[in-house]
């Protein structure tokens, strides 16, 4: 049965209290006795990433314990009963505790204290992720693409608030091209040996920044790619007298990217650095929200193994970079280097980061559990990768109502308006009956802003196809299984969009690039000449996804509210939601002519 919050919080505090003290033992020394003369240390590197504001193993979407099919937990609460587990077992004074970046978004309690009580407002709260990473003691962190959803303030007050540095080589400042944050951290280890470690922390950062975030960005920030600036600072850090270099870099290690020939840059070059820059001993990866727990890259210079580790996201992996040293010729070698993960499912809460932050978890449950309408009946994202569904109409009507009201009256308001929109989580629901904050903001999780576009017919047949990749070829006659049906390529849920205003339908038995068939607006063939206006969100006119035409397309007007507070807006003034209103079925999928549903 579900826990309600206060029995959730009370547990957390009385089974976190028993597993630090089971985990409690004494401090080893940390040097292996010496042979043939030579002295050795070790000491071990933990990191997190893609914290994504989860402090809690709670999701506030659904008001109750996190829980997936694999019973992940989540949370810096978790995450610091682990880190107390391995300072124990290894020394506190022989670890460092570091992160990947993607702090401060992704839950309503970090968008509720950059949003509704804000960190920036004169004397305002301390964020409780740098409350959690302070309290927990972390060394450094590298910045996320997600640290700028919010504008360089709010970024600016966080890095105020923590006690460690937030770190970016390759964020610069526009007009000066010099780091508009520190791009590393130097960290002295005293060993039993009378030689202190100094291990070196580079931070790096993504490219896309300059898409997905051009609006807080643009004209103030550029963000250069991280071989370019790796190989930079690697052999800078090398003469400064770093013993071990990390990098710690928000970035995956696939080699691809979302922004297509946007950018020069590789979105995920973790293992690129790896390969190209000499001189790294080990990366903390990010982004990609997988899970890695050692990835080895040998160096194309130096032909050395560069150790990588990416412990998944939300707090629900640690990363463990265990080093052994030895001491050569008047200096420190690395000897040994490996990676594991640890997991969060296995301890309980920190009661001391459940007691910490309680009153601030409270608030926010309070806050998202606010009645704003009604709903004539249940609608979910369940079926929606595969079926037009009112959940998302619900989206994409809100979207087109809010841009034909903005260009009413203007040279635009003449033309047909369409609405893009994703599904964003296949566990969003809006429930029968009384309808609050978070059951309108689980639709859209992403801080996401709304755009018009001016797009001709020829182009969104161009937009649609590209969308309709994100199925698997299935030929007609074929059993369809929808656990194997989307995804496509490692095509994410996000970059699916179905267009609302057009009819059509998707041959999921003919190959990507041919799929829309019966393409209309209105009843009648779609006119390749036509003008429309897209209502889209910014991630999508930035660029972001890599989709044709759009982040080229004249931009008629944008917002800078969030979707869903548009969203939540609508269904405050509205008092009720009813899919008569707003639902149909636009598109579907086909093989053949036949509907596949």
């Amino acid at each position: 049965m579900p826990l309600d919050r206060r029995t959730f919080l009370e547990r957390s505090v009385a089974a976190g209290a028993g597993a630090a003290l089971a985990g409690a033992v004494a401090e080893p020394a940390a040097a292996a006795p010496e042979k043939g003369g030579e002295k050795r240390y070790s000491f071990t590197v933990m990191g997190t990433t893609d914290l994504h504001g989860n402090v809690f193993n709670w999701d506030y979407f659904t008001d109750k314990e996190f829980d997936d099919k694999a019973h992940n937990d989540v949370g810096l609460a978790k995450i610091s009963t682990l880190v107390e587990q391995v300072r124990a077992a290894k020394g506190r004074r022989n670890t460092l505790l570091i992160d990947a970046g993607d702090t401060i978004q992704g839950t309503q309690l970090s968008y509720y204290y950059a949003k509704v009580d804000p960190i920036t407002a004169r004397r305002g709260p301390v964020h409780p992720m740098a409350q959690a990473m302070n309290a927990i003691g972390y060394d450094a962190a590298a910045l996320g693409n997600h640290e700028f959803n919010y504008g360089i303030p709010v970024l600016r007050k966080f890095q105020e608030q923590c006690d460690f540095p937030l770190l970016g080589a390759n964020a610069l400042d526009a007009k000066t091209l010099r780091p508009a944050f520190p791009p590393y951290s130097m960290h002295r280890l005293r060993t039993p040996c009378g030689r202190d470690v100094r291990v070196a922390v580079l931070g790096l950062t993504n490219p896309g920044i300059a898409i997905w975030d051009k609006a807080n960005v643009s004209g103030r920030m550029v963000f250069p790619g991280l071989e370019e600036q790796a190989a930079k600072w690697v052999p800078k850090l090398r003469s400064m007298g770093a013993d071990v270099v990390i990098v710690s870099a928000h970035s995956g290690s696939s080699g691809t990217s979302s922004y297509g020939d946007q950018l020069p840059y590789i979105e995920n070059a973790a293992a690129l650095v790896a390969e190209q820059v000499p001189g790294i001993d080990a990366i903390l990866v990010g982004h990609a929200h997988t899970e890695i727990p050692e990835y080895r890259v040998k160096n194309k210079e130096s032909g050395r193994d560069v150790v990588l580790s990416e412990p998944l996201k939300w707090g629900q992996r640690l990363t463990l970079f265990d080093f052994g040293l030895v001491w050569r010729k008047g200096r420190w070698v690395v000897e040994t280097v490996g990676a594991q993960v640890l997991n969060s499912n296995t301890v309980e809460e920190d009661p001391e980061i459940v007691k910490l932050l309680g009153d601030e978890h409270e608030k926010v449950v309070a806050y998202v559990n606010q009645v704003i309408g009604t709903s004539t009946a249940t609608m979910s994202t369940a079926d929606a990768p595969w079926k037009d569904e009112p959940i998302i109409d619900l989206i994409n009507h809100v979207q087109a109502e809010t841009v034909k009201a903005a260009l009413a009256g203007g040279a635009y308001a003449g033309l047909p308006v369409l609405s893009q929109a994703s599904c964003f989580s296949r566990t969003a629901k809006i429930p029968a009956g009384r309808v609050t904050i978070r059951d309108a903001a689980g639709l859209y999780p992403f801080e996401n802003t709304l755009e018009a576009r001016l797009m001709t017919g020829a182009q969104l047949k161009d937009y649609l196809e590209y969308s309709a990749r994100y199925y698997v070829q299935t030929p007609a006659g074929a059993p369809v299984d929808t656990a194997k049906l989307t995804n496509a390529g490692g095509t994410p849920d996000y970059n699916y969009d179905a267009v609302y205003g057009l009819t059509y339908e998707i041959d999921i038995a003919r190959p990507a690039g041919s799929r829309i068939v019966n393409l209309s607006f209105e009843g009648e063939p779609l006119d390749p000449a036509a003008r429309f206006v897209l209502a889209v969100n910014n991630y999508r006119a930035s660029g972001g996804g890599a989709f044709p035409h759009v982040a080229a397309a004249q931009q008629l007007w944008a917002n800078s509210d969030e979707i869903r507070n548009t969203i939540i807006q609508w269904v405050q003034a509205k008092g009720t939601v009813d899919p008569a209103a707003f639902a149909s079925v636009g598109w579907k999928l086909t093989r053949d002519g036949v509907p596949v549903f």
